[in-house]
């Protein structure tokens, strides 16, 4: 049997991921979390085979969410679910020690696919993720131009991607759990980094990235 603890901040995307996990004959979901602290806290004391992590909790930074975990209970094996397919995402969860990743929009059976595979210690990335783009990403070499993008940290992404969406200050700070003033300095290198002038910049910018979320 394989136990599954599930961390995701929308109630009911945990709820509809038990309903597929546990409609599988040999997997059991043990544990739920609607929060970084909360997914730490339950998979020490459940030590479930696989934890599912969507890596934008609004607390803790996902991937030292990942690294922390697996101090703790070095034995589950985490399988990210995340709506980011970016490179630099995978690359940095599977480097702080996720096993899988896999887009919420991928199929029923490749997410479950990811769980098995990931509980008997296999790496799994679900299309359209290759093995072979996270190589070429991690065999750059030190004198290829560094994307400014490369250099925002994994907070600051979160940022980004909620400012694309459209959200206020007010509205992130409310969502990440953070107060407004650190939101403004987030927006601010956020803008210098990639050398951005105004939200009209920013959105050309994430036309050009390929980072707008779908429907935008």
């Amino acid at each position: 049997m394989i136990t599954v603890t599930l961390a995701d901040d929308h109630h009911i995307v945990r709820r509809g991921i038990k309903a597929l996990l546990e409609a599988e004959p040999d997997m059991r979901v043990v544990g739920e979390a609607g929060c970084g602290m909360e997914a730490s806290q339950i998979t020490q004391k459940t030590k479930p085979d696989v934890l599912v992590l969507d890596l934008m909790m609004p607390d803790i930074n996902g991937l030292k969410l990942i690294s922390q975990i697996k101090k703790r209970s070095p034995d589950t094996a985490i399988v990210v679910l995340s709506m980011y397919g970016n490179d630099c995402y995978v690359l940095e969860a599977l480097q702080a020690g996720a096993k899988a990743y896999v887009l919420k929009d991928s199929p029923q059976d490749e997410f479950v696919r990811a769980v098995r595979e990931a509980a008997a210690g296999h790496r799994y990335l679900a299309p359209p993720l290759s093995d072979r783009a996270i190589e070429a990403y991690m065999l750059k070499t030190e004198d290829t131009k560094l994307d400014p993008y490369d250099m925002l940290t994994l907070r600051e992404r979160e940022v980004l991607h909620l400012l694309i969406q459209g959200s206020t200050n007010a509205e992130i700070s409310e969502h990440l759990c953070i107060s407004r003033r650190t939101v403004e300095v987030h927006r601010a290198r956020i803008m210098k980094k990639l050398g951005l002038h105004g939200r009209t910049e920013l959105i050309h910018y994430a036309i050009l990235r390929g980072i707008l979320p779908d429907g935008k």
